[in-house]
């Protein structure tokens, strides 16, 4: 009888879990002898980290997606039909149009999501970046901006922990460019008390806005906005205007997962920190966002959480002993302008160190943004 194993999630580490599987396990997939099906909420891939440059009219959405299919070897069984029930009890995913998955090993990468609803006003005041319409929205206001001020919410957990230092540092570039930088306020805010969550990356910042003039206010937590008046109310007592207000709420885990009882109060799933697997489930392995890990819900993460999965996920279908473990490895360039950018590298035991801002790691993260296909495609 064939193995099956399903994978909910079509993002970086779904996809690149599935390529390595199908593409390892090739001769087996084509006797029959395993299944490798991926399941998704859309036919289509974005490119996420592309938003950040869409915001200010240097990149297109449409040129960073990609059909999912293209990006998969033929041997995997893609449903673009979102899933709607995980069910451990009878090793089942149920998908959008009705079918019933039977699983052997289930790999959930169902990722996060940005959730606006938490605060009163927060959707109807706020514009982000960290979504295709979003980014598209707020670029006409940026660039078409003349003078105010834009503040910079953020709440906890979010992907991409860097990102809103990025837009903060290449907005300080792009309207010096534009030669109105004195007449644009940029205030950054955090909700604890420093710039970051890692104490490193806001040492690091902290000079920077000094020098910049960019202003900060931290232990700022969001109460409500006001959409009419354009003033945010804060947990700590203060009411602060704003002319633009790009706002990081808080991400929560996917519907799915919510609804499949699997996840935790926020939606994202108990996982070991070093074998992957979903804490109670012996046959279920989760990667990047979709997991509760003390780790950054980035890019990198997935790309390191899939290559353990993938090779435990292969040896189990072989009858061995998983050997493969993750060490929280995580990577990340920081954008530090339009012109420069340095980078972040951590784990479980060591701690980020940020280098200094060079146009050449600004140039190579502008190459991977394009080498990414490559890296989804499990190529590179």
């Amino acid at each position: 009888m064939s193995k099956n194993v399903v994978i909910v999630g079509g993002g970086t580490g779904g996809t690149m879990v599935a390529n390595h599987l199908a593409r390892t396990m090739r001769d087996e997939i084509n006797r029959g002898e395993v299944n490798v099906t991926q399941v998704t909420d859309t036919a289509d891939h974005v490119y996420q980290p592309a938003f950040l440059f869409v915001a200010i009219n240097h990149a297109r959405v449409k040129d960073y997606t990609r059909p999912q299919k293209s990006l998969l070897v033929p041997e995997i069984n893609l449903l673009a039909d979102p899933a709607v029930k995980i069910d451990p009890s009878t090793n089942t995913v149920t998908i959008a149009s009705g079918k019933t998955l039977p699983y052997d090993i289930l790999v959930i990468a169902t990722g996060s999501y940005p959730d606006f609803t938490t605060v009163p006003g927060l959707a109807e005041a706020a514009d982000n970046f960290y979504t295709a319409d979003g980014s598209e929205k707020l670029r006409g206001k940026l660039i078409n901006f003349t003078g105010g001020t834009i503040i910079t919410t953020i709440d906890v957990p979010h992907k991409c922990p860097v990102a809103p230092l990025e837009l903060i540092f290449i907005l300080d570039d792009l309207y010096r460019e534009m030669s109105i930088r004195d007449k644009v306020n940029l205030v950054y805010t955090y909700p604890i008390g420093r710039l970051h969550s890692l104490e490193p990356v806001a040492n690091w910042a902290a000079p920077e806005f000094e020098e910049r003039g960019i202003n900060s206010e931290i232990f700022f937590n969001v109460e409500s906005v006001d959409p009419q008046k354009k003033v945010i109310t804060t947990l700590e007592g203060s009411q602060v205007p704003f002319d633009i207000l790009i706002s990081i709420p808080a991400h929560r885990g996917a519907q799915v997962i919510q609804e499949s009882g699997l996840g935790d109060e926020d939606g994202f799933i108990p996982t070991h920190r070093h074998t992957l697997k979903a804490e109670g489930y012996e046959n279920i392995y989760v990667v990047g966002d979709a997991t509760n890990l003390p780790v950054s819900k980035a890019g990198s993460t997935a790309h390191y959480e899939a290559d353990v999965v993938a090779e435990n996920v292969l040896a189990e279908l072989r009858g061995l002993t998983p050997t493969h473990f993750y060490d929280g490895k995580v990577f990340c360039f920081v954008e530090a302008g339009l012109n420069k950018a340095t980078y972040v590298s951590f784990s479980y035991t060591e701690p980020p160190a940020p280098t200094s801002s060079t146009e050449m790691i600004h140039w190579f993260k502008l190459a991977f943004n394009e080498l990414y296909w490559l890296s989804a495609r499990g190529l590179l």
